[in-house]
């Protein structure tokens, strides 16, 4: 990854170079040949339906690497899995264990039976679909709000509400680093190549540091206010934030240059996910709709109706079909 000088996001206005908009909000004039296909598909194939899942709000939701499975947290302590079967989910297991909120799970990078949980219990939890047991019961400092796994699959990142990271071996799952921040830390996330280690924070900055060295590489001014979410595509090519001031940008992950702006939702952007082709990106907000846009043009591909608003999480999975679970699912 190049590592800029300057750091620009798009309040610059009219600004170029490493940090800024190239240009600002770039949106093409019209619908692509993608968008009227992806239109045209979803109009012939998409489905909406509630499963219920848990008896509390669903605080996240996330896809097994093969897109089999969806595993959802919740304010009522546990974490459910389902089973993607055609056109429906089934659910397969109830996951109980932790004595606070599971406010944040994701899955193993390239192993389809692990996942692991962050609660406000002050634990992490890593769990096998296989046994539907927990397999490791990690301790930490604080209570828990956010997690990541690096992807080559050997260390697990979780923030805690005193803005505290620590990195955790996931094989001896004893932990490796703790690094404690000055500033609010919202949202983490390794890049794709596994050197550099992301971070999103209150001053509505992008924070990155070298990994495993954890040394600060680069900070970006991102946005005018708070830096909630950020979300790598699977390409590899772009990484998109999201923010209080209602906005997603869109960045070139080498260049580290604001490529474009998505301006559809009118409230704080809490969550953002890629189709698995890294084509098109999906955002929520507290707006009662989930926009679907094309990242190279910023066209909108579809508009999906919410009747609940989104305080949670986004997961793409294919472009085919959709599914509301509890508080908000994105297939």
């Amino acid at each position: 990854m190049a590592i800029p000088q300057a750091s620009m996001g798009p309040s610059s206005l009219g600004q170029s170079g490493p940090g800024s908009m190239a240009p600002w909000c770039s949106v093409s004039s019209g619908p692509t040949r993608y968008v009227l296909g992806m239109q045209e598909l979803f109009r012939g194939h998409s489905k909406t339906r509630e499963f219920p899942a848990h008896s509390a709000k669903v605080h996240s939701v996330a896809w097994s690497c093969d897109g089999r499975r969806l595993a959802s947290g919740s304010f009522d302590k546990t974490a459910s899995v389902f089973l993607l079967e055609k056109d429906r989910l089934v659910k397969e297991n109830n996951y109980r264990g932790h004595g606070d909120s599971v406010d944040q799970l994701c899955w193993h990078p390239s192993n389809p039976d692990l996942f692991v949980t962050a609660s406000g219990d002050k634990t992490i939890r890593i769990w096998d679909v296989r046994t539907t047991k927990c397999i490791a019961t990690v301790n930490t400092k604080g209570e828990n709000i956010n997690i990541c796994w690096s992807p080559d699959g050997q260390t697990i990142a979780v923030g805690n509400k005193d803005d505290v990271v620590t990195f955790i071996d996931a094989k001896t799952h004893r932990s490796k680093a703790e690094e404690q921040f000055k500033f609010e830390v919202n949202e983490i996330s390794w890049n794709n190549d596994n050197n550099m280690f992301f971070l999103t924070n209150g001053n509505g900055c992008i924070n990155i540091l070298s990994y495993p060295e954890l040394k600060p590489v680069q900070s970006i001014n991102a946005h005018p206010s708070n830096c909630i979410c950020i979300k790598f595509d699977p390409m590899g090519k772009y990484f998109a934030t999201g923010s209080a001031d209602a906005l997603v940008s869109l960045w070139d992950v080498d260049e580290l240059v604001c490529v474009r702006c998505f301006s559809r939702l009118d409230w704080p952007v809490r969550t953002l996910s890629f189709s698995h082709d890294g084509k098109m990106l999906a955002s929520a907000s507290e707006d009662h709709f989930i926009d679907i846009a094309e990242v190279e043009t910023g066209n909108q591909t579809l508009t999906i109706l919410t009747r609940l608003l989104c305080h949670s999480s986004l997961a793409m999975r294919t472009p085919i079909t959709c599914f509301h679970l509890c508080s908000l699912l994105l297939c």
